[in-house]
C-alpha cells in the first residue's frame, strides 16, 4: 500500500510541475498540430496532480494510521 501511495505522489507532482512533458508522452500523438498543450489541458493537469498528490499522501497515512 505505500508503494503505491509513494507512486502517486510522484506521478502527481509531475503532473503538477512539468504539465507539458505529460501532455509530450500521454496526448501528443491525439493533436493535429502536435506542437503544444491548450492552456485548458495545463490547469486541467495541474489540478489533477493534485488530487492524485493528495491521494498518494492519503494511502501514505492510512497506511501508517493501520500500524498504530
Amino acid at each position: 500500500m505505500i508503494f503505491l501511495g509513494i507512486i502517486l505522489i510522484v506521478i502527481g507532482v509531475f503532473m503538477i510541475i512539468k504539465p507539458s512533458v505529460f501532455w509530450l508522452i500521454t496526448q501528443r500523438w491525439k493533436s493535429t498540430d502536435g506542437t503544444e498543450p491548450s492552456y485548458l489541458y495545463i490547469w486541467s493537469t495541474r489540478f489533477g496532480g493534485i488530487m492524485i498528490t493528495l491521494a498518494g499522501i492519503g494511502g501514505v497515512i492510512a497506511f501508517f494510521l493501520s500500524k498504530s
